[in-house]
């Protein structure tokens, strides 16, 4: 490795007892991905090296590349033990954008980065699993595909939907996977008007210039507005050693939080996906099960996780939101951060940290100021008003917040917003929960998804932003042409009303009347919190 003396300003190395930073680091140099990366690493907790590109260049993505190809990849790959681009022990790492402030799901990340004709055959060697590499490798063509070259995902999604007719491609062996990946790179190669490419260093560069430019993407400049972000922060580039959930039954993905971020209550809230990747949940694609589900297929990295969190509240003094990956049964940590949580969980947690000790009161007073006490509740249907609530549901969905709340269907962004201007309360229904709809999702009453898991990136900003969601419903059926849906046995056109429950999954025809429902044990704790504050405050006033 390059002495500190040479290291490039504006780099960083993760790694287990290694160094490689020539300055001092902060969360808004790294970007807070990477900032909590290296202080998980510095804990002890099991993430893989990184090597990462500070926000300063943002603006100028290609000032970068020497650095990375002449001295901070060098450095990734001795602290992995693999050497990108090889034939034999190939290093494939992932790209990951990091703003110094959470915007999830707003900008662009890359898996499986250094895959290619040559460097199959070493990772198969590395393996000895021929489908994870094949998986692996069309996942890539069609992510590089969709985000680099730009080429729509129904691409892609279109060919596997014609191979599986319709099923999970993860129940797809791994010659049916190769022919598919095959198949992948002539589109690949037809509708980009170029060969995917086979060059490896093409390879980052294009990722590590693709994830820079998502900064500006139109959905992350939208988030920026809604939540008083300067633009001027950058974001950070991660390229992190590859860890696969994709190696079969004993390997998956997951997010979890430390606590239940729609009570707040005490418990880990956990999605997790067998033999699968990252994306795979958070894009809002996939429905996901819970952690008894990771319990079952890999019950040693379920334990690994729950000291994990209990060790991250410690260091963070507060409710964490991880993204994980498990490989042959071991976890590991790929991201922390502060978890996005309703207001209800917002005071009940603050609360409960006082209490424990992990933070002081003036803490928990500064982290509810804002909250109002007629959010401290949850909406309910007001069933014995209300002759809609005594009828059976028209289908259940998987609850990713809580509240109740009844809107007319719209089938896209724009009806949304439109109608949602108009005064109209509106309900947002589509096939997966993406965050390309934000600023539908601000506008809506609530959401629903045919797809799509609790922790998916779309599901996190609505909690966030105290909205119904409902994601999942496998009895949901979307016909975009004739702007109707089908829930269960039921056609509905777009503009009908119908109700989500966020309480228990139910979905409803018409509108039903919902009522707060206080809780008045928080309440009474969150008034105890600022009435002694308050006492404090005049005290040292007055001194």
């Amino acid at each position: 490795m390059k002495s500190v003396d040479h290291w490039p300003k504006h780099f960083y190395l993760i790694a287990s007892g290694k160094s490689g930073r020539a300055h001092s680091t902060s969360r808004e140099s790294m970007g807070s991905k990477a900032f909590n990366l290296l202080r998980m690493t510095n804990i002890g907790l099991p993430v893989p090296p990184a090597l990462v590109i500070g926000t300063h260049y943002t603006l100028f993505p290609d000032t970068c590349l020497d650095a990375v190809f002449s001295v901070g990849l060098a450095a990734l790959q001795e602290a992995a033990g693999l050497t990108f681009g090889d034939a034999r022990q190939p290093l494939i790492v992932s790209v990951r954008s990091g703003a110094p402030v959470s915007m999830p799901g707003m900008m662009e990340t890359l898996l499986n980065i250094g895959l290619c004709d040559m460097t199959l055959p070493g990772l198969l060697r590395q393996t000895g699993n021929p489908r994870l590499v094949w998986d692996a490798y069309r996942r890539l063509i069609a992510s590089y595909g969709e985000v680099v070259a730009g080429l729509p995902a129904a691409v892609f999604d279109d060919e596997i939907d014609r191979v599986t007719h319709g099923g999970d491609e993860r129940q797809l062996d791994f010659k049916q996977l190769r022919d598919l990946t095959r198949h992948f790179l002539l589109l690949y190669q037809q509708h980009a008007g170029v060969a995917f490419p086979q060059d490896v260093n093409e390879q980052l560069a294009g990722a590590i210039r693709a994830v820079f430019a998502s900064w500006h993407a139109e959905k992350a400049q939208v988030y920026r507005q809604l939540n008083q972000i300067d633009a001027a922060m950058g974001t950070a580039v991660t390229i992190q050693r590859m860890v696969f959930g994709n190696a079969g039954g004993h390997s998956g993905a997951g997010v979890g939080f430390t606590r239940d971020p729609v009570t707040g209550e005490r418990h880990m809230w956990v999605d997790f996906l067998v033999n699968a990747q990252g994306e795979d949940i958070v894009s809002g694609r996939r429905n996901a099960h819970g952690h008894q589900v990771l319990a079952s297929v890999a019950p040693d990295a379920w334990h690994k996780l729950e000291e994990s969190a209990q060790a991250l509240e410690h260091e963070f003094a507060d409710m964490q939101d991880i993204e994980f990956t498990v490989q042959d049964g071991l976890l590991y940590l790929l991201q922390t951060r502060s978890g996005k949580r309703t207001a209800l969980a917002a005071a009940r947690i603050a609360l409960d940290l006082m209490d424990e000790g992990l933070i002081d009161a003036a803490t928990a007073a500064q982290r509810t100021r804002e909250l109002k006490e007629k959010d401290i509740g949850t909406m309910r249907l007001a069933s014995h008003r209300d002759p809609y609530s005594e009828a059976n549901p028209l289908a259940r969905a998987v609850p990713a917040s809580q509240g109740a709340v009844s809107g007319e269907i719209a089938l896209d962004s724009e009806r949304v917003v439109a109608r949602a201007g108009e005064g109209a309360a509106v309900i947002l229904v589509r096939q997966d929960a993406e965050t390309s709809d934000i600023s539908a999702l601000e506008c809506a009453a609530g959401l629903l998804t045919q797809r799509g898991a609790r922790t998916a990136h779309a599901a996190v900003v609505e909690r966030q932003l105290g909205k119904v969601c409902l994601v999942g419903c496998a009895a949901l059926r979307i016909d975009l042409a004739a702007r109707t849906i089908c829930l269960g046995e039921v056609a509905l056109a777009e503009g009908d009303v119908i109700t989500l429950d966020g309480n228990d999954g139910a979905i409803y025809l018409g509108a039903v009347s919902a009522v707060m429902v206080p809780d008045q044990t928080l309440l009474e704790r969150l008034r105890a919190l600022r009435k002694l504050t308050d006492a404090d405050h005049h005290r040292k006033h007055k001194k």
